[in-house]
């Protein structure tokens, strides 16, 4: 036979659509026309074989939805099941009294072999299947897919939330965002639908039995009765058939019935198949196998008991430990080795002179891990952190308008197993333990219930939050929780620094970066700004106070020429990033209010502002002509005004006169840092101030 063309004739079939025609017509043939008893044993083996393959690849399935059509596959499963059933019924009670051979060989032999030719023993073993089938396998299953089912459902609002997160902090981009919401809702789609396949897998296994005992009273009523059999004779018959049409389909039924249940009880999380799971989980610690092994061994060495049986058992175990404890100890000794620090190069015979190059430069970002974090940052091994952080380096670009500098990420054999540190410029900007095989939920101000686990904070904003085990996760999004893995929580840390301190990356190479991109569109601006009205250094100045006030510099062009017009009457850098920013004034409004024309502000009391205004006269920039009562009053009266308007929802947003803002903003900058300074001049004119509340009043 030429398999090729009968592959290629199968391609055609299913391109055209009539793979589901077919199937009916198949359906439909087994029901309607008799069928010869060859065919029956044709069709019966490929049911137990397709059961079997149904099985298997759900066995080597690594998550549920690479199964997605594992509904579908049952209900076909179920009818091709129920459709033979009725063909055999017929060919048993039609051709039964001719021999044991009338129904077909695959019945007659499971008739006869497997159950020894005792239909009483067949019974038996037939009701013992049927027991095991619909009141263990079937059952369980149907309950654990409906609280599956419920728990899938009630969790869409908590994951849909943790996309979102990732999406806006950079970690993931449109297409990946897209494509985990359309996971989420085809994971919903999938439970639903094992619901209610699970009561097909049900109502087959009553079916059974039903037509267990239709074909017992017909098969005795037909024998008797049509061919003049004693009662005996036909019991010995017919019942005998029947219990071997039964044991043909309640096997298939079983087989389908525990593939099911493995599908709803996986862990849904898990990067692994069936096997290795079990592999991994049962037999890691060699603990288990020796106190097994131990107890063996005493049962054992009691007179009475089988020893030999025992004793085998408990060396064969003791074995088993030891080799699981060799394999782990080899592995912990490779990954010791991974992270130790190359060996220097060997001694050579003469030795170099020290030069520059042994001067090694200071990272602008570096990254430094515990050697249990290795996993986290090395690709093979599954790492998705170094694609996190790319993923911030390009979203923190797009944003403030240059470009991030590369992370130089590196193991620290000084740092606790579970650490990590950021640093900038070689200094340590922030620290934390995280457990690399559990999963951070983070509470987000309101749940609606506590979780089991370990107690942290989240190391980015300070939020409370839980280390769970990756099965919980479903239970704690439903929570209201946002679940996130361990290289989310350290992306997330490395982007909220990035953030705060873009002004400390940001230098002359940058902004001569940035003037080399500006001159392809506007070359003449940039020759008359650099080096012409203002050096390079004031430049720089400049854009670094515009990025430590959380202000992009993408619209260079606006920038630039801001700096062109007032460059000519002040070199201050100050002076000058206030005219930035008034000129900058609409992108400003617009991220932090939106569109919306109405923009809500706190201001300050005249007399206040007054005040100010004489003591940065008196004593400058530094403000130390302020009162200390008078400043902390201030300080209250502002954190009070701003947590206010975070409560009702509102970007809190003080307003104040130009001269005196860039001191209030340092004034805020940490210790209120979601409190936006903005000045009179930086509104734009299509915009409307509504004042919810005055500073100083009394």
């Amino acid at each position: 036979m030429d398999f090729s063309k009968l592959t290629n004739a199968l391609r055609m079939v299913t391109g055209l659509g009539l793979g589901a025609p077919l199937l009916i017509i198949m359906l439909l043939s087994l029901l309607i026309l008799p069928l010869p008893p060859f065919v029956l044993d044709l069709f019966f083996t490929f049911n137990i074989a397709f059961s079997l393959i149904i099985l298997l690849v759900v066995v080597y399935t690594l998550k549920p939805l690479e199964f997605a059509s594992f509904p579908t596959v049952i209900l076909i499963a179920t009818l091709l099941r129920l459709a033979l059933n009725v063909a055999s019924t017929r060919v048993v009670l039609i051709r039964g009294h001719e021999g044991g051979d009338a129904a077909g060989k695959v019945i007659e032999a499971f008739g006869s072999f497997v159950i020894g030719g005792n239909f009483a023993v067949g019974i038996v073993v037939f009701v013992i299947l049927i027991v095991i089938n619909f009141m263990v396998v079937t059952k369980g299953a149907g309950r654990v897919a409906e609280v599956s089912a419920r728990f899938t459902l009630d969790a869409m609002p908590g994951k849909q939330m943790a996309i979102d997160a990732d999406l806006n902090s950079g970690l993931i981009n449109q297409d990946e965002a897209r494509a985990r919401r359309e996971e989420v809702a085809a994971e919903a789609d999938f439970y639903g639908s094992m619901d209610g396949a699970s009561k097909f897998v049900r109502g087959d296994a009553v079916a059974g039995i039903i037509i267990m005992f239709v074909n017992m009273i017909g098969g005795l009523a037909i024998g008797v009765g049509q061919h003049g059999m004693s009662f005996a004779d036909a019991a010995n018959v017919y019942v005998l058939l029947t219990i071997g049409d039964g044991l043909v389909a309640q096997i298939p039924s079983l087989l389908l019935s525990v593939a099911a249940a493995m599908v709803v009880t996986r862990v849904r999380g898990a990067k692994q198949d069936i096997g290795k799971q079990l592999t991994s989980q049962m037999f890691e610690d060699p603990k288990t196998l020796l106190v097994t092994a131990a107890v063996m061994g005493l049962l054992g060495i009691i007179p009475g008991m089988p020893n030999l049986v025992f004793i085998l058992l408990a060396s064969t175990l003791a074995g088993g430990a030891y080799l699981i404890d060799r394999r782990r100890k080899l592995e912990e000794e490779k990954a010791l080795a991974a992270v130790n620090i190359a060996s220097p190069q060997a001694a050579k015979t003469e030795i170099k002179e020290l030069g520059w190059d042994d001067v090694m430069p200071v990272d602008a970002i570096g990254l430094e891990v515990g050697y249990r974090l290795i996993p986290l940052v090395d690709r093979n091994q599954g790492g998705q952190l170094m694609m996190r952080i790319k993923g911030v380096r390009k979203k923190l670009s797009q944003e403030l308008g240059f470009l991030i500098p590369s992370v130089h990420i590196r193991d620290n054999l000084d740092l606790a197993p579970t650490e990590y540190r950021i640093s900038l410029m070689g200094v340590s900007v922030g620290e934390a333990n995280i457990m690399p095989d559990k999963e951070m939920a983070i509470n987000p101000g309101r749940v609606f219930g506590s979780l089991p686990g370990s107690p942290c904070r989240d190391p980015a904003f300070g939020l409370d939050a839980v280390w769970i085990d990756s099965n919980q996760k479903d239970q704690a999004q439903t929570l209201g929780y946002t679940v996130v893995d361990p290289s989310t929580v350290v992306a997330t840390h490395l982007s909220h620094i990035l953030q705060t301190n873009a002004h400390e990356l940001f230098g002359y190479e940058e902004a001569q970066q940035l003037l080399d991109n500006l001159a392809k569109l506007a070359p003449k601006l940039v020759e008359d700004l650099v080096p012409k009205t203002l050096p390079l250094g004031v430049l720089v100045k400049v854009l670094q106070n515009l990025l430590q006030e959380r202000v992009s510099i993408r619209d260079m062009r606006t920038i630039a020429e801001t700096l062109a017009e007032y460059g000519v009457k002040s070199q201050d850098p100050d002076i000058l990033t206030s005219a930035v920013r008034a000129s900058l004034g609409r992108s400003i409004v617009h991220e932090i209010n939106g569109v919306q024309v109405e923009i809500p502000v706190i201001t300050l009391e005249p007399g206040l502002e007054q005040i100010l205004h004489k003591s940065l006269q008196t004593a400058g920039e530094s403000g130390a002509g302020l009162e200390p009562g008078l400043a902390e009053q201030m300080h209250k009266s502002l954190e009070d005004s701003a947590q206010r308007m975070e409560m009702e929802g509102q970007a809190p947003v003080l307003l104040v006169s130009s001269y005196i803002r860039p001191w209030l903003a340092r004034f805020v900058r940490h210790s209120i840092p979601g409190l936006h300074v903005l000045a009179y001049n930086e509104i734009p004119q299509d915009r409307q101030i509504r004042v919810v509340s005055t500073v100083g009043q009394r």
